[in-house]
């Protein structure tokens, strides 16, 4: 009897390493790189001041204050939450720390510390009422973003007689936390604010956090199938209350900048800026929906507001164009985003 021997079957090219297109289009942040090489190309041959080593310097400040606060809203949003009374927070801190110092006398850095306290516990129970009414957090937070508003401006007459309070300057511990949080450093002879570093250092810990820790993956779990991932363990709750909390310290973040860095504050601060961090994050691959983005890519939106908002400037426009551009990049992230998250599925399955 002859044995003879069967060559194995010819492996099946598609069940191979997947393809660069494939693996490109899994990345959220994907669509938002494109976009920002876009605007930077544009406003590199529209006006010559764009490139040059100070109108980088703009720009890059610019995108640095929304790109820290974007970055924690994409977080937010990725776990399936909005917080509309983000914009408001960085006025909120930035006065508490400011009263603090300036009217009883205290230490900046202790007022910086008690101010953080503040934002947290405004965060926390933000995320606490969510979770414990089931109410949207849409309508907890624009509840927030009322009474912040409020207590803005009611608390700042009541003490100065005004809506802003100033004389940062003459405090105790100013120039130490100025080094800290308002300082600039020197690159070709420029200026450039440490807001730059402060943007960069924040969305590497939310890149790390979101995509190399158990944290991360509870976020992207809680913001796809909240239900499910509470099945498997995942602790919803916290998760989320944790996130309010992460969007309550960037504003604390940006708030300590600006009143550090301008030594004043008015009481309506911030107010609708909180739109351009979710327009941001979306234009850097976040989903209403939630359980999909990137914090990169939240940044790189960022990036994209500075170069444009900025480079119509320098291009001589009226600013006015600015807001439609806004309203085009809106709608055009909206849909690549969902295109992209369709391919990716595809490519996952």
């Amino acid at each position: 009897m002859t044995v003879t021997a069967t060559a194995p079957p010819a492996a099946d090219e598609r069940l191979g390493k997947p393809r660069a297109l494939d693996q490109l289009v899994k990345r959220p942040e994907i669509g938002a790189m494109l976009g920002a090489l876009l605007v930077f190309l544009f406003f590199s041959v529209v006006t010559e001041q764009f490139l040059s080593v100070g109108g980088a310097a703009t720009w890059l400040d610019d995108a640095s204050m929304l790109g820290i606060m974007a970055v924690a809203v994409a977080l937010l949003m990725i776990g399936g939450e909005f917080d509309l009374s983000a914009g408001v927070m960085t006025a909120s801190t930035a006065l508490v720390t400011a009263l603090l110092a300036t009217r009883l006398g205290l230490n900046v850095w202790l007022s910086l510390l008690v101010s953080l306290a503040f934002a947290l516990a405004v965060g926390a129970l933000n995320g606490w009422l969510v979770m414990r009414t089931g109410l949207p957090s849409f309508i907890v937070t624009l509840g927030s973003f009322l009474a912040l508003q409020g207590l803005n401006l009611g608390v700042t007459r009541l003490v100065t007689g005004s809506v802003q309070v100033s004389g940062m300057r003459e405090t105790a511990g100013y120039e130490s936390a100025g080094f800290l949080f308002a300082s600039t450093f020197q690159i070709g002879g420029t200026s450039f604010f440490v807001s730059i570093i402060w943007w960069v250092l924040f969305t590497v810990v939310a890149s790390v956090v979101l995509l190399r820790t158990r944290f991360g993956n509870w976020i992207f779990a809680v913001g796809g199938a909240a239900q499910n991932a509470r099945s498997v363990g995942v602790p919803v709750v916290r998760s989320k209350i944790l996130l309010f909390m992460t969007t309550a310290f960037a504003a604390w973040l940006v708030g300590s900048i600006n009143i550090l860095r301008y030594a004043s504050v008015q009481a309506n601060q911030g107010i609708g800026e909180e739109f351009k961090y979710i327009i941001a994050a979306v234009i850097g691959g976040c989903l209403l929906t939630g359980g999909f983005g990137s914090a990169v890519g939240a940044a790189i939106g960022a990036l994209i507001f500075g170069m444009a908002r900025q480079g119509i400037v320098y291009a001589g426009w009226n600013s006015d164009w600015f807001q439609l551009f806004l309203g085009v990049m809106l709608l055009a992230a909206v849909l690549v985003n969902n295109v992209l998250r369709r391919r990716a599925e595809r490519v996952r399955r």
